[in-house]
């Protein structure tokens, strides 16, 4: 992948380029992460600490716009929902804290980056004086910004293709609801968002941001077209594929806020480029460890669901090749001819995929601590560095 043009076009050229700086890697020693030893393995610590840094819970960020009386009155609506398994409940209920998905990080990230940078030379003493624990106002509803951007596009994902609808999902009548309440109370929080940003009267951020937002739209369409998941066996996907498409999904939205932070501060191109490279490397190897998780953490008796789509899974295929990867789904499959997972797991773990996404993972946890040694030593930068760092802790 190419960072963007920052001076005249910042649409985002996907290329492998990574992937092909990621088979260096693996020709290196695995153990080159900078901090591999050092830092809280804790995910929820190594947020928690750096919280305190940027000067209160990130959770808290967007209570302004929950505490609306527009919001409130969705909040009565979803309440409709309980007792169905409509997904909007679930990302309901993770809106302020959700300890397993940490919806809060990238605005977290955002408010980390614009301290480490800290005030440009191009920022008047007056505009300084406006800062709060290192970080200017505007930052900061940036960093608000971009967590009602994330959570809209997760509320509008949670909506359900009724033509799989179950008795058991729960009434269809409440189904239906549930999707008009999806739809709408996504575009409540991405139209804030639009207003936020134009608030801060950047023409440079509002460009910036608006090209994430299209690339997560981008992404998603992706994944609703394509549909892997239903036609395993003929489409051929790489692992140059799954990094473009988890770059648009994943990557796109923290790597353009993190530079877009330090736009506002009025940073120089350099210092904006290492700030977009931190976002983007750092969100891919997140991505790369939550696809990791059900290859390293099944037990015994635990009933196993994963993506056809997960790194560990692409790497696979792209190993043993397209036809044993057929044939190997076919032997995974019950009389039924449904999936049995923990056999397709056990076959996945049997090669080289798990590793090889392993290694992935701390390449790109390499790759965003080398951007951020750039910016002064300070509590803030090794936050971040604890972070890039703990994504590699499987």
């Amino acid at each position: 992948m190419l960072e963007p043009k920052f001076l005249d076009d910042n649409r985002t050229e996907i290329r492998s380029k990574d992937c092909a700086g990621y088979l260096a890697y693996r020709r290196g020693q695995r153990t080159l992460s900078l901090f591999s030893s050092s830092g809280p393995s804790n995910w929820n610590k190594v947020v928690s600490d750096a919280e305190k840094i940027v000067g209160y819970p990130t959770s808290f960020m967007s209570l302004r716009c929950l505490l609306s009386d527009e919001l409130s009155n969705v909040a009565m609506h979803i309440r409709k929902l309980v007792g169905t398994q409509h997904p909007l409940l679930n990302t309901a209920r993770g809106f302020v804290y959700d300890s397993k998905n940490n919806l809060q990080m990238r605005g977290l990230v955002v408010l980390l980056l614009s301290k480490a940078a800290g005030p440009s030379h191009g920022a008047s003493n007056i505009l300084a004086q406006d800062m709060v624990s290192g970080i200017y106002p505007s930052q900061r509803n940036l960093a608000e910004i971009t967590e009602l951007i994330h959570t809209a596009f997760l509320v509008h994902r949670g909506i359900v293709d009724l033509k799989e609808w179950t008795v058991s999902d729960g009434p269809l009548k409440d189904m239906q609801f549930g999707n008009k309440m999806a739809v709408l109370s996504g575009d409540f929080l991405l139209a804030n968002a639009c207003t936020g940003l134009a608030k801060l009267n950047n023409t440079k951020v509002v460009e910036l941001i608006s090209s994430a937002i299209g690339d997560l739209v981008q992404g998603i369409y992706y994944e609703n077209s394509s549909n892997i998941e239903e036609n395993s066996l003929a489409d051929v996907v790489d692992v140059a594929v799954w990094e473009e498409h988890a770059f648009l999904t994943h990557g796109a939205l923290l790597a353009k806020s993190s530079q877009a932070a330090l736009a506002l501060a009025k940073h120089d191109m350099e210092s904006q480029r290492l700030a977009y490279k931190y976002g983007k490397h750092l969100s891919l190897g997140h991505k790369l460890n939550s696809d990791l998780q059900p290859f390293v953490k099944s037990s015994m008796g635990e009933q196993l669901s994963f993506s056809l789509t997960a790194a560990p899974v692409i790497f696979h295929r792209q190993i043993v090749g397209q036809e044993k990867w057929h044939q190997q789904l076919q032997q995974a499959k019950t009389l039924r001819n449904q999936l049995d997972y923990s056999k397709l797991l056990a076959t996945v773990k049997s090669e080289k995929g798990v590793s090889s996404a392993m290694d992935f993972c701390c390449y790109h946890s390499n790759k965003a601590l080398e951007a951020i040694q750039a910016f002064p030593s300070s509590e803030a930068r090794s936050a971040l560095e604890n972070i890039a760092s703990a994504i590699t802790k499987f």
